[in-house]
């Protein structure tokens, strides 16, 4: 008996019931196919150029004239662990106290100074005094 009711699903139905089976069926259709027109074509993102020479997103602006600065612009956290770690003075800190200017490889380098800039500033002028003593 139920395998009867499933295949007469449509064979069954009066006719204004497959009327309405089939408003439904387009209404859903034109449904589908009216919002596929108001989205647009699917067309992918431009893809954005290379930068030209000169252009770009710097960490910094790096200054046209090298800066003086503590440690002959080596990266104090660098000095402090016993490597010269060159910086081009982008990211600079200047000292409050004493207005010495350090400079910084990188904003991790930099973020990690000033934690505690004065015991990293004592550790970094022994090894710097240690180093200096070592190259004469």
């Amino acid at each position: 008996m139920a395998k009867d009711m499933t295949q007469c699903t449509v064979q069954c139905m009066t006719r204004p019931d497959k009327r309405l089976l089939k408003m439904q069926v387009v209404a859903g259709l034109a449904s589908a196919m009216l919002g596929a027109l108001l989205a647009g074509p699917a067309t992918p993102a431009p893809a954005t150029p290379p930068p030209r020479h000169g252009e770009g997103i710097w960490k910094a602006v790096v200054p046209p004239t090298p800066m003086q600065a503590e440690f002959d612009g080596f990266d104090p956290v660098g000095i402090a662990a016993g490597a010269r770690i060159q910086a081009d003075c982008s990211l600079n800190w200047v000292n409050p106290d004493d207005g010495a200017r350090y400079c910084f490889s990188s904003g991790t380098s930099l973020e990690y100074f000033l934690d505690r800039p004065h015991a990293m500033i004592a550790r970094a002028r022994e090894r710097w005094l240690k180093t200096l003593h070592r190259a004469r």
